[in-house]
């Protein structure tokens, strides 16, 4: 406001506040004099700067921040005399956006002014990137993932502390998380595993930092990597009837295809097109069949050229010659000569008066000039034409684009005239390059001015993401000439602003944006020594950085960018992180409010004359559109609404009837509504394939050298390295090293054959250089295969420019087992000439060496027998003997025998945490087997102080594989299905729940999924408390004389008992009421023991007592070993060891516990130990997970610190084996080969350690051997497999079909598609087949399998069916090539 009666004189104060911080280094963010942001970040530094101009009198300006109530004084100066000044402050701390005012008042003895603005403070969070190694993953392998900081903030430097979860699959399940994870630096390095049964999809990472919530996207797919790529290389538009599109491919790889647009549109008729063409090429691998394609969209467009003005002038004096260019160019941007061109005034709405007609020189350009002394004094809109009529071309008919320019009349200063002074930025065509000095043109025009001493006074501001980076001002008599220093802060655009105050008080304005390089302020350089490399050779890479720097290291195969492009860190991601890269306009809420000028009658209610130019001349828009708030007491502002005759007109975004400009809108009572706000800015947007992944520092040199070994791959490795320093972050150009082999050699065997079969031997060498080389190839010698050269190949052949050569032998395998071939080839000096030249001899990579493994197999069908003993010596040595005998017709050659020896009895079992059975683990219980053992084995390790570092690294890995994996399993309703459809499984998923519980405490197990399924578990629980069955049993020989829902319930009260839940809770009450009214019916061993065990973990110890002493009456015991069977007639190895297991489990349970007891349970545990099989497993799943259970709780009670044993075997031969067991080595699996097939062997153990020993033979006998109550027949003609069942059941459980392929065999993968069944695997040359169930109805299934490799003497294959959960229940077959 100013107070009457007092002198009125000219100010500006622009407070500088930024968006956010400028640099990448965590310094302060830097303002400067004239201008205020109308965002500044909380707690920030920030810059206030203010002018002074044309003082007549001592004046004192005092700048306040109104904050809480309290005035907080940031500038307070007293001068007579012109000033800018910028004064520091430390902006509020905020935790949300805030909205304060600045007030600005300059006062003196005759003046005074005050003016208000509002500013927002807002707090920013880091800016945070999440980078992985790749974009896409095959099921089974490790992502490598980075989080990193490259803005260091002014309010935060140092480690990165944040949560992390990774989801993915079709159900969007949380498949591994990370908690409190802390950065080295602000770099972030973590891992995650994917399983190999990881659905193929989109998978989502989650990081927290704070409150804030970063996304980064990836792939799993089943995948080959392309050797190849597609470049297509096309303009982004076609001229229709004009010229052709081509398309070239030679030896090269390059090819080529000419299409006539014409042509084709005159053939398919222009009517039916649309204005985009799809191309799309496809380019399929000769040999491999991998195929890539590329599409891309190119616009079809009419416009065949354009006319410009150019050199004209903006503004003209009424009564001069204006003088002008035309430029005139075709489609392809060059110039057209000769050309008849026509030169218009518009008059209005398509009222055109033509001026002149013109002709073009061999430039393209068409001189013009115009005597305004008979035009009406007015703006002057030129167009020009390529017709002598102006009119708006037809439907899809080529035309020129005409050519506009706007010549604005120059009228005398006054305030309510438009201005026709100004100030323009000449535009530079490229970005500015960074680290150069760029010279930067400004032209002006004053225009019924009069100047003082013929000089103007220019301010200039240049900003760069919401901050002003350089700022001056100078006086000038001529064009202005800016020199900007460009620095990494002013990427990835700088705005400039120019603006100057004329002796009328018009301000004028002008700003322009300019693009830089996208530069950081640490440069980073990344160098390979040698550039180029061969496979398996020393390399160096050279780093330079910032002192301190901490570098992210990343090298990927190339082929991993062609199959996903455009997923790489690079400076366009970095600089996406940015909240704000330019401003564009000042938020509607911080408007400030600016009341209605009054309009007396007859005066314009058109603030200034209506033009193309009117945004871009207002000052005041000018400062606006680069979101700058304005203090000033100059009249430089358009109103937004006019006051005439009680009536309030407002600015409006539309336009008015012949009007380029805005227009004015009443208003209804109170005002027009808020205009709409601005889009929200949204910022987030060996053979490795992974070579290099690492994070280094480089320390105080600035320099560090990495030495590396090249991997074998034949590619081109891509860097990704950037690094994080207190100065700053930066990024390093993309670096290639190429891997290349002068020749190589490739092998062609299959994967086993039977011995007895032989098959050609292929070692194929591919040359690369533009050369020949005589190349020779040696296969190593060996005592296990024979090789014969076939007669017509020679060591040694000349191999010219990317030329092949085959050598091959035949090879037979004498030995059985795996056996490893190796083939060298090698460029050796001749001086024989090969097409007519010398040879050549490369440098490097002169020999190539390949070794590939070829299993050998007996015939027949293997066989293995296992004999285990725990013996626990207490003073005197314990002795156990066993006489083996092999079957007559054992195949020659096949037996093998060894013997293990630990000092603990899950020991074996912590051998083979990934195959405790040489089963399939394809469905969702099988997996359950993988995953369950672990805990076990852990929680025991754990709570007897052995766990070690590496066991629960190993152990922990096949927990996380088998937790997502498991997922796979898991409906949309929390419940578990057999293979992932259908009705769920109420014992299946009470198992899942059982087991994920302890889980938790070694892995990360997402509670809502827990959560899900427990509540899915409840919603079956019937009203008596029993729980509903859904689903199939596992073992149909579990059911016996009670209800499936007896053993059900128990087992699922007993899963919630183990989870800790209450008895008292409602769940487990009524559950527990339900088993009390079932335990009359002791018919079924299976469901007793099971109803023990429950009971003793409810505590009820008066039932329990009761279940206990019934199943002793009814056990097995012989030899001081106790177990029990489901039925004395009836024999099934795995219940046998399940109900065993359930007994035993319920004598160690209970809370108190007598010596007697643990007597008891030692009966048990050795009868156990005899059944365990050569891996330490048992028959199959079931059994399997409740007896390491039970063992894992029994070593728990008994474990003891102390004692040592020796272990002595002596052989039927004689021979003697000694064994020594103690507390630094009881977990070591100690293993030896053993001569003697047949004979007595007797086992000694001395000492005061416990030591399990077990004896296992292996061997092959004739297939097929004896048939159960499964039968299976195949038709090889036919490609059929028959199945059936004869057995007593109703059904079979679940049946595995196991077909081994022929040698040089594999399945046809179409006739796999068409298999239905409910799961089918492949594994190495094995088809393995699931089915649910079988009943006495024959089943075919149909498959087709194809030769790959010739093989001689082809034996028999074997196909085998068994029950999965009663292995004993199998049948098998042979068959033969029906060709051969």
């Amino acid at each position: 406001m100013v107070l009457p009666g007092l002198q009125v004189w000219r100010w500006i104060l622009f407070a500088c506040i930024h968006w956010l911080c400028l640099e990448f280094s965590g310094q302060t963010c830097f303002s400067r004099p004239g201008l205020t942001f109308s965002l500044i970040q909380a707690g920030s530094e920030a810059k206030l700067c203010a002018s002074l101009l044309q003082p007549n009198e001592t004046l004192v300006m005092t700048v306040s921040l109104m904050a809480d109530g309290q005035n907080k004084r940031l500038l307070h100066q007293s001068s007579d005399q012109e000033f800018h000044r910028c004064v520091q402050f430390q902006a509020p701390r905020v935790k949300s956006d805030k909205v304060l005012n600045f007030k600005v008042e300059v006062r003196g003895e005759t003046f005074l002014s005050t003016e208000e603005r509002r500013v927002m403070i807002k707090p920013y969070s880091p800016m945070t990137f999440i980078q992985t190694d790749k974009p896409i993953y095959k099921p089974g392998q490790t992502g490598n993932v980075r989080a990193g900081t490259p803005l260091v903030w002014l309010l935060r430097n140092g480690p990165m502390f944040c949560n992390g979860l990774l989801r993915g699959d079709v159900n969007h399940n949380r498949i591994g998380q990370w908690v409190n994870a802390t950065s080295s630096g602000n770099i972030l390095q973590l891992s995650h595993p994917l399983n190999s049964e990881a659905p193929v999809g989109s998978y989502t990472i989650v990081v927290w930092i704070g409150g804030e919530k970063i996304y980064h996207n990836f792939k799993v797919e089943q995948y080959v990597l392309p050797k190849f790529e597609i470049n297509m290389n096309l303009t982004d538009k076609i001229i229709n009837t004009i010229g052709d599109l081509q398309c070239t491919m030679d030896h090269t790889g390059c090819a080529s295809y000419v299409f006539n647009m014409a042509l084709f549109t005159k053939n398919a008729g222009e009517k039916l097109l649309g204005d985009v063409f799809s191309f799309h090429a496809e380019v399929q691998e000769e040999g491999t069949g991998i195929t890539l394609s590329e599409e891309r969209n190119v616009e079809l467009s009419y416009v065949i050229g354009e006319f410009t003005f150019v050199d004209t002038p903006q503004i003209y004096e009424h009564g001069s010659i204006i003088e002008g260019k035309i430029n005139a160019v075709r489609y392809n941007n060059t110039p057209i000569s000769d050309m008849l061109v026509y030169l218009f005034e518009e008059k209005g709405w398509s009222s055109y008066l033509r001026l002149q007609n013109l002709t073009t020189d061999s430039r393209g350009i068409a001189r013009f000039s115009v005597n305004t002394t008979s035009l009406p004094k007015e703006n002057i809109n030129l167009v020009v034409s390529d017709a002598p009529q102006v009119e708006y071309p037809g439907y899809r008919v080529p035309y020129f684009n005409r050519g506009q320019h706007l010549l604005s009349l120059i009228q005398p200063a006054a305030p309510d005239i438009k201005p026709s002074s100004s100030l323009a930025i000449q535009k530079v065509e490229k970005p500015l390059a960074c680290g150069q000095a760029v010279s930067i043109t400004i032209r002006y025009a004053v225009v019924g001015e009069t100047v003082p001493k013929g000089s103007v006074a220019v301010l200039y501001l240049a900003l760069s993401r919401g901050v002003i980076v350089q700022h001056g001002h100078i006086n000038v008599t001529g064009d202005v000439t800016l020199t900007l220093a460009v620095v990494p802060e002013m990427a990835p655009v700088v705005q400039l602003l120019v603006y100057s105050m004329l002796p009328s008080e018009t301000v004028i304005a002008h700003s322009m944006n300019f693009p830089t390089e996208k530069c950081f302020r640490n440069k980073v350089l990344v160098e390979f020594s040698p550039s180029n490399a061969v496979p398996g050779e020393e390399n160096t890479l050279h780093l330079s950085a910032r002192p301190g720097s901490l570098c992210g290291l990343s090298a990927v195969d190339q082929s991993v960018g062609i199959m996903e492009p455009g997923k790489r860190l690079d400076a366009d991601k970095i600089f996406d992180l940015l909240p704000v890269k330019e401003t564009t306009y000042v938020p509607y809420e911080l408007e400030d409010p600016v009341a209605c000028l009054r309009v007396r009658p007859r005066r314009s209610i058109i603030p200034h004359p209506y033009g193309p130019s009117e945004q871009t001349n207002d000052p005041y828009a000018a400062f606006q559109t680069l979101g700058l708030k304005l203090a000033t007491n100059l009249d430089i502002r358009v109103p937004s609404c006019l006051s005439y005759q009680g009536n309030q007109y407002y600015r409006s975004y539309g336009e008015m009837p012949g009007s380029a400009g805005p227009r004015l809108e009443m208003a209804v009572a109170g005002g027009l509504a808020a205009p709409p706000p601005p889009p929200i800015q949204t910022v987030r947007t060996f053979f490795p394939e992974t070579w290099i992944w690492d994070l280094v520092e480089v320390g105080e040199s600035g320099s560090l050298d990495v030495p590396l070994t090249v991997p074998d791959t034949i590619t081109t490795w891509e860097t990704e390295v950037f690094c994080l320093a207190p100065s700053g972050f930066g990024l390093a150009p993309l670096v290639e090293l190429t891997v290349f082999q002068p020749f190589f050699l490739e092998l062609t065997l299959p994967y086993s054959v039977i011995r007895g079969e032989h098959f050609e031997l292929k070692a194929t060498v591919f040359n690369y250089l533009s050369k020949c080389i005589m190349v020779s190839v040696t296969p190593a010698l060996s005592s296990d295969y024979t090789l014969t050269p076939l007669r017509d190949v020679q060591d040694s052949s000349c191999l010219c420019a990317n030329g092949r050569k085959t050598f091959s032998w035949t090879m037979a395998p004498s030995v059985l087992g795996v056996l490893n071939v190796s083939v060298s080839a090698a460029a050796v000096r001749s001086q024989t000439e090969c097409d007519n030249g010398v040879v050549n001899v490369p440098e490097r990579g002169r020999v190539d060496t390949v070794t590939r493994s070829l299993l050998v197999k007996a015939e027949g069908t293997e066989k293995s027998h296992t004999y285990n003993w725990l013996l626990c010596p207490t003073g005197e040595a314990l002795t156990e003997e066993v006489e083996l005998q092999l079957p007559q017709n054992v195949v020659d050659g096949s037996a093998r025998i060894s013997l293990s020896v630990l000092g603990d009895i899950l020991g074996r079992a912590l051998n083979n945490l990934d195959g405790l059975l040489q089963m399939p683990y394809g469905c969702g219980e099988q997996n359950m087997a993988l995953l369950s053992p672990n805990i076990y084995i852990l929680e025991y390790l754990r709570n007897t102080e052995q766990l070690t570092p590496a066991i629960l690294e190993k152990a922990t890995k096949f927990l996380t594989s088998g937790y997502q994996r498991q997922l796979n399993y898991k409906n949309a309703d929390g419940a578990y299905s057999t293979f992932g459809q259908g009705l769920g499984n109420t014992w299946l998923t009470a198992f899942v729940l059982r087991s994920f519980g302890k889980a938790q405490s070694f892995i990360y197990v997402d509670p809502a999924t827990m959560e899900q399924s427990k509540t899915w578990l409840e919603r079956q629980q019937g009203q008596r408390g029993c729980f509903r069955t859904l689903g199939k049993l596992l073992n149909n020989r579990i059911k016996g004389g009670v209800t499936d829902e007896v053993t059900l319930t128990a087992y699922i009260t007993a899963s919630m008992l183990e989870l800790n839940m209450s008895v008292t809770d409602p769940v487990v009450d009524h559950s527990l009421s339900c088993l009390k009214n079932s335990t009359s019916d002791l018919s079924n061993t299976y469901a007793t023991a099971l109803l023990a065990y429950t009971f003793t973990l409810a505590g009820d110890m008066e039932t329990r007592a009761r279940l206990l002493q019934h199943l002793d009456t009814i056990s097995f015991q012989e030899g001081g070993l106790l177990h029990w069977s489901q039925s004395s007639s009836e024999t099934s190895p795995s219940l046998e060891v399940e109900i065993s297991s359930y007994v035993l489990l319920a004598s160690l349970s209970a809370s108190s516990r007598s010596t007697s007891d643990l007597g008891y349970a030692s009966r048990i545990v050795r009868w156990l130990v005899r059944q365990q099989n050569a891996y330490g497993g048992f028959s199959s799943t079931q059994d399997t997970v409740v007896a390491l259970q039970a063992l894992a709780l029994y070593s728990t009670r008994v474990f003891s610190r102390g004692g040592a044993s020796t272990v002595t075997v002596r052989s039927p031969s004689g021979d003697r084996c000694l064994f020594h067991v103690n507390q630094n080595n009881k977990l070591l699996y100690q293993e030896r080969a053993l001569q003697d097939t047949e004979g007595k062997y007797s086992v000694e153990v001395q000492g005061s350690a416990c030591a399990s020993v077990q004896v296992v033979l292996r061997y092959n006998v004739p297939s097929p051997t004896r048939s159960t109550t499964l039968s299976i027949q195949v038709t090889p003609e036919l490609s059929i497999i028959f199945l059936r069942y004869h057995g007593k059941e109703l059904t079979t459980n679940m049946i595995i079909v196991d077909l081994k392929m022929l040698s040089g065999f594999s399945p046809d993968p179409d006739s796999l598609g068409r298999v239905s069944l409910d799961r089918v695997d492949i594994k190495d040359d094995h088809v393995l087949m699931y089915l649910t169930e079988l009943t006495s109805l024959p089943f075919h299934i149909t498959l087709d399998i194809i030769q790959e490799f010739p093989v001689q003497n082809l034996k028999p294959a074997v196909v085998k069916i068994y029950d999965y959960y009663q292995p004993s229940d199998q049948a098998e077959t042979e068959y033969v090539f029906p060709c051969n």
